[in-house]
């Protein structure tokens, strides 16, 4: 019997495009380390939206759900292999864990609410959000050139004072630094690197763009390699070249 659910558990098939996730959506050390930090000394963690196992701890015993049979397949083998679940059901008794964490995931859950809530439920410390504040990509230059793919984007992404509200108590929001070498290639981690946008497999690798009209992508690609080869870029946009980090959209949630 298939592994593999017969519809996608959120809003972006991974069994279909989540092929090369593990590649290139390697965690940066960093925000890594930001992450950890929040986690306290938690021995127990609960990983939910686990994908390929970006930022999970391996000096902790970590469980990961994941409903992507894609992703799941994909974790490194120092990794445990995930159960195969959804945020919003989780198969676990109350206080089940020291933490909890979901990174880079909420805003694909089909139950955003109840996906909170559950991680609360299961929790008996803090609980960490790795997610992105939808208003603060209006400010990336990339809604230059694809402004439809930062409109899709800003459509998926839960407002951060609703988490904060839903997931209740003692909430603290961080505005995470993204450095200029950043390993995870989501969207801003090529704010210094423009010509990445021009890989078809770098692209490929953030959903926003798969869920955009293709013609829109297209004619918008096509007007950053012209600016890029015509130096247009760089005379509005160049300075980023050389800035070792920015703080755009990412947000690190933490409720305790």
């Amino acid at each position: 019997m298939s592994d593999v659910r017969e519809a996608p558990a959120g809003d972006f098939d991974y069994e279909t495009h989540g092929g090369g996730y593990a590649a290139r959506r390697q965690p940066d050390a960093r925000i890594a380390a930001l992450v950890h930090s929040v986690l306290g000394e938690a021995q127990t963690v609960i990983n939910v939206g686990a994908g390929a196992g970006s930022y999970e701890p391996t000096d902790r015993h970590v469980v990961a759900v994941e409903p992507s049979a894609a992703m799941r397949t994909q974790r490194p083998l120092h990794l445990a292999p995930a159960l195969d679940g959804t945020a919003e059901r989780l198969p676990f008794d109350d206080d089940s864990f020291d933490a909890a964490m979901a990174t880079v995931t909420i805003h694909q859950w089909r139950d955003l609410d109840g996906g909170l809530r559950e991680l609360r439920r299961v929790s008996r410390g803090p609980v960490a959000i790795l997610t992105f504040d939808a208003d603060a990509l209006l400010g990336f230059w990339l809604n230059e050139y694809v402004p439809e793919v930062i409109a899709t984007e800003r459509d998926r992404f839960p407002a951060i004072d609703h988490v904060v509200t839903v997931l209740g108590g003692d909430v603290e929001v961080i505005a995470v630094p993204v450095p200029s070498d950043c390993t995870d290639g989501f969207g801003e981690a090529y704010y210094a690197r423009p010509e990445a946008f021009l890989d078809d497999e770098v692209r490929a690798a953030q959903s926003g763009w798969v869920l955009t009209d293709p013609d829109a992508v297209a004619r918008g690609i096509a007007r950053l390699a012209d600016d890029l080869a015509a130096g247009r870029w760089d005379e509005r946009h160049g300075h980023l070249r050389s800035q070792p980090e920015r703080i755009g959209a990412v947000r690190l949630i933490v409720a305790r």
